[in-house]
């Protein structure tokens, strides 16, 4: 993974500081004194401005002859409005507002008898509307209250946000209704907008920044997708067993389900199950276009995420580096999980310093900070000041067979020999690292002695594999493991590595029908004597391209590289590093239509790995281990992965 060193204080030239001063000024309370470096609560939430506008977004997505409108709910300062001030937006859009929610707590928007939101969900109005920003929640086309119909990361989901991002800087249309002629203009704001939002709401952020629209000066994407490919397959390998045609109906609302055939009818026509490349994936993979990005990025993501899996942030995080995007970012031991429920006041702490920075120009400090936060343990955190950190090099591993089939051993040399292993789709990762000191039918380990020194992999890896399968498909899994007792958050219990409490905690205002208060949360812990911290998948069929797969000739030897997902993992003293690579891995990839037997040449088959401190990290941490005996008993870990719907949102 590329590194680029950038210190925030670089990223503005003098006139957008002297901008951000002005504005800082501008925007303090009277009584103020010298330049502010927080924002504080003196606005009232109970008597804010609550209003619903209808942005055209230009496209007639439902076909029925006339141009879409999205709906946009604001809650802004009344006093704010009064003096004729302008203020920055912070925007969630979302097709979840009405359909399933957003939050821990499914929260939903509430409208009074005039049709203005009551309850917005999460706490980002409640908390910056009383700090002088507006909050502007965008129901997605096709969703809630909005026209159009959802296409699932196309041009319409991304228009749907662009559109408003437009309006706010006086380039688009809005009207204070939906099929009315009175127009809404957004006199009220100085256009400076930041995105956020998880999931499929940080997936809108990430391609709105990936059109370069003017007026996005940061995004906050939240366990979000940077290519809708690789949210359904992995290098052909399909990773659920339906693609955006389901997911599109999921949350369409009743008025787009009557009108949407003819989009549903091409998600299912250009996104085939054979795991090809369309040009229905080029429209949606953002990767492409991060060239285009003006706006910061604070990016957050579960490092154990199995539903928006971290290729995502890996691939994104690397191209805007490529492309000098100022960038920070978090990484937790949770799934899919906001950082409200995993580190809620530090979250709250930090997102209120970054939006006041990038929006409001404060000087607070916040850019002499770490690049990245990671955890390393549950609620222990550490930092790196770039991230991956500047030491950190591709290393090589090379697999070699063991004393035993199917036992080998991982280091520096190249190995010989082969390893056999037959694809058992009713068997997991989770299976496979339990019993990685005995041979089993099903998988080849290859693991190193227990280490002498703390080794750290730190961004993405790729394992190259030469197999001769048995049948005409073939399905792979590569996965890094960590054997040692360790104690860590569930990541595969049904909060994901968060346990929900009884009590609530405030932050921000309330009103009688938008509370500020939340559950509590704290860790799911759980101990193991292994880790799985990195995971990759691919068809065999895909071996001479990422974006077409051919029948496989029995026999025949072919050569493939899995992308292994970003990750930043330390293997301590005493642990074990152990790289499997298998066929189906249950509830992660789907199987093939075969079930193919397959010989790896380990000559021809490695691991690269990003080491911090390269090869030469790997050969201390390795030198002078003492070998040990095969372990025979089974060792535990978390639950097995779990089936879930392909929805990226909110359930777990």
């Amino acid at each position: 993974m590329p590194v680029r060193c950038m210190r925030f204080t670089t990223w503005r030239s003098l006139a957008t500081a002297a901008t951000a001063a002005l504005m800082a000024s501008f925007l303090a309370p009277a009584a103020a004194h010298g330049a502010p470096r927080e924002s504080t609560p003196v606005y009232s939430y109970e008597n804010a401005i609550r209003e619903s506008v209808w942005v055209d977004t230009g496209l007639d997505g439902d076909g029925d002859g006339k141009t879409d409108r999205v709906a946009v709910d604001v809650v802004r300062p009344r006093e704010l409005a009064r003096q004729g001030r302008k203020i920055p937006v912070i925007m969630d859009a979302s097709p979840y507002y009405s359909c399933c929610g957003r939050g821990n707590e499914s929260q939903k928007k509430t409208y009074d008898a005039n049709g203005n939101v009551v309850q917005m969900p999460l706490f980002y109005d409640n908390y910056f509307v009383p700090r002088g920003y507006a909050f502007v929640g965008v129901d997605l086309a096709g969703t809630n209250r909005s026209d159009g119909c959802v296409d699932v990361g196309g041009r319409s989901d991304i228009q749907s946000a662009k559109a408003v991002v437009d309006w706010l800087n006086g380039r688009a249309r809005a009207y204070t209704t939906r099929t009315g002629t009175t127009s809404a203009k957004a006199t009220w704001t100085n256009g400076r907008t930041g995105m956020i939002g998880k999931s499929w709401d940080g997936t809108i952020a990430n391609g709105v920044a990936a059109t370069g629209v003017k007026g996005l000066k940061t995004i906050v994407p939240i366990s979000a997708i940077s290519s809708w490919y690789d949210y359904y397959f992995a290098k052909g390998a399909p990773l659920y067993d339906s693609g955006p045609d389901w997911l599109s109906d999921y949350v369409d609302s009743p008025d787009a389900r009557a009108k949407c055939a003819a989009v549903q009818h091409k998600l299912v026509d250009q996104a085939p199950r054979t795991g090809d490349w369309t040009p229905l994936w080029t429209e949606r993979d953002y990767v492409k276009d991060a060239g285009k990005v003006r706006a910061s990025v604070f990016l957050i993501h579960g490092m154990q995420d199995l539903n928006v899996r971290t290729k995502h942030f890996g691939q994104w995080w690397d191209a805007l580096a490529r492309n000098g995007v100022e960038r920070k970012i978090w990484l937790s031991q949770t799934g899919h999980v906001d950082p409200f429920d995993f580190r809620r006041a530090a979250w709250t702490d930090t997102l209120h310093r970054w939006f006041d920075h990038e929006l409001l120009g404060y000087d607070n400090g916040i850019d002499d900070e770490p690049m990245a936060d990671i955890e390393r343990h549950p609620d222990q955190w550490v930092t790196s000041s770039v991230w991956p950190p500047r030491a950190t090099s591709t290393t090589t591993l090379r697999p070699d067979t063991g004393t035993q089939a199917g036992i080998g051993t991982l280091g520096l040399r190249t190995g010989s020999g082969t390893e056999t292993f037959t694809d058992n789709p009713a068997l997991s990762e989770t299976d496979w690292a339990a019993h990685i000191d005995a041979p089993t039918a099903e998988k080849a380990g290859f693991v190193t002695e227990p280490l002498t020194r703390d080794l750290r992999l730190s961004g993405s890896s790729k394992v190259t594999v030469t197999a001769t399968p048995t049948t005409s498909t073939a399905h792979l899994s590569a996965v890094l493991v960590d054997l040692g007792p360790d104690t860590i958050r569930d990541y595969a219990a049904g909060g994901e590595g968060i346990t929900t409490l009884t009590d609530r905690t405030c932050w921000g205002a309330s009103t009688a029908g938008d509370s500020a208060c939340f559950r509590s949360t704290e860790a799911k812990k759980t101990d193991v004597d292994y880790t799985v911290f990195s995971r990759g998948w691919a068809d065999l069929g895909n071996y001479a391209s990422d974006t077409k797969g051919v029948p496989l000739t029995p026999g025949r030897a072919y050569t493939i590289t899995l992308d292994l997902a970003a990750t930043d993992h330390v293997v301590p003293e005493g642990h074990r590093l152990a790289l499997i690579v298998a066929g189906t891995d249950k509830d992660l990839i789907d199987p093939p239509s075969s079930t193919p037997t397959l010989t790896i040449d380990l000559p021809r088959t490695s691991a690269r790995v990003p080491l911090v401190g390269g090869s030469d990290a790997f050969a201390r941490a390795t030198a002078g281990a003492k070998a040990t005996a095969p372990r025979p008993s089974v060792l535990d870990g978390v639950g097995a992965p779990r089936t879930a719907l392909p929805v990226p949102g909110e359930a777990r």
